[in-house]
């Protein structure tokens, strides 16, 4: 268990990318968004990454789910996780968002805990397993 621990992202890293994205998105959101989707820029990192949606509720930013609602998005166990974050999501604060979620190459459900705020129109996070 420690060894999958240490070769994934820290709380400080996440806290670190989501402070780059958001400060990223107040720059120029259109280059933000698309780098964040690549996972360019230093917006991917082991199984961290950072995301965004508009305020319409869908991924404007994320590896694989671009276009679709984040604001509906349900953990396997049927958390309303998408709901949670649009409404933890404040500008000029990070909130945390805790759920169960599988490791990327994995079905077991891990605690996951999504640091999230909002910028602009933007829902943003950055999430990482404890």
């Amino acid at each position: 268990m420690t060894a999958m621990a240490d070769n994934g992202g820290t709380a400080a890293e996440a806290r670190a990318m989501l402070e780059k994205a958001a400060t990223a998105v107040k720059a120029d959101r259109t280059t933000a968004l698309s780098q964040m989707a690549k996972g360019e820029a230093g917006f991917k990192d082991r199984d961290l990454y950072a995301f965004c949606g508009g305020a319409d509720g869908i991924f404007s930013a994320h590896p694989s789910l671009i276009g679709k609602s984040m604001r509906e998005l349900k953990s396997p166990d049927g958390d309303p996780i998408g709901q949670k974050l649009y409404g933890a999501a404040s500008e000029g604060t990070i909130s945390e968002v805790s759920y169960m979620w599988p490791r990327p190459g994995s079905t077991a459900l891990t605690k996951k805990v999504t640091l999230v705020t909002k910028v602009g129109d933007q829902v943003c996070g950055v999430g990482y397993y404890q």
